[in-house]
């Protein structure tokens, strides 16, 4: 009876003790099965990086100036990526200066049977910009003209990446510079992109606030 009574006794402890781990044992369990379920649960971040957010750009027009590009017909960008360089430019109101130029020297069927060009057309602000009596003279002179619009010519498609800090030739055998980032780029220091990466038929577009001008 006595020696009974003692392994009662003796089991009430050791089942006292073990209790409390065994109950700890399972919180933990739970815990970790817990947090496990919360992981597993919770969304994955996005895993955009900053060579992502770089090429945003890449495909669409960007720039200030494209709101006021019309959202259908013609002069639209979905329009403008169906016909040629000279054709499409003749279509946006913003450039009609420069279309004008563009005929005057006889350029329109030179830029338009081009292959993989790039084009930094200066808008009707931008050829205000220069004196009248100097824009007149440049109008009446085929040849300056020429050279003064070829300058604004690259031979190959341009990238907006490419831009960040780049030099360029140019159909009038010399060179330009671009440089920036994102949506902001220049052209020669001077000539600030307002609607870039514009798509026509065989050319990329990146109009300007600036007329470019060569050393004649």
């Amino acid at each position: 009876m006595i020696a009974t009574r003692f392994q009662r006794a003796a089991i009430a402890i050791v089942g006292a003790a073990v209790l409390p781990l065994a109950l700890t044992a399972c919180s933990s369990d739970d815990n970790k099965d817990s947090k496990d379920s919360a992981t597993a649960a919770a969304p994955k971040e996005s895993a955009t990086t900053a060579d992502d957010s770089a090429g945003m750009n890449d495909d669409k027009p960007f720039g200030t100036a494209c709101a006021s590009v019309p959202e259908t017909g013609a002069g639209s960008f979905d329009g403008m990526s169906k016909d040629p360089v000279a054709t499409a430019a003749s279509n946006n109101p913003d450039l009609s200066t420069l279309v004008t130029a563009v005929k005057k020297a006889g350029l329109v069927d030179t830029l338009n049977n081009a292959k993989d060009i790039t084009v930094f057309a200066p808008t009707n602000e931008a050829f205000a910009k220069v004196p009248k009596a100097d824009l007149d003279k440049l109008l009446a002179d085929k040849d300056a003209l020429t050279k003064v619009l070829t300058y604004h010519v690259v031979g190959e498609k341009l990238a907006p990446k490419a831009l960040d800090s780049g030099t360029f030739p140019t159909l009038e055998k010399s060179t330009l510079a671009t440089k920036g980032s994102g949506e902001s780029y220049t052209v020669n220091d001077s000539a600030k992109v307002v609607c870039g990466n514009v798509p026509t038929a065989n050319a990329t577009v990146y109009i300007i606030d600036t007329v470019l001008m060569p050393k004649m």
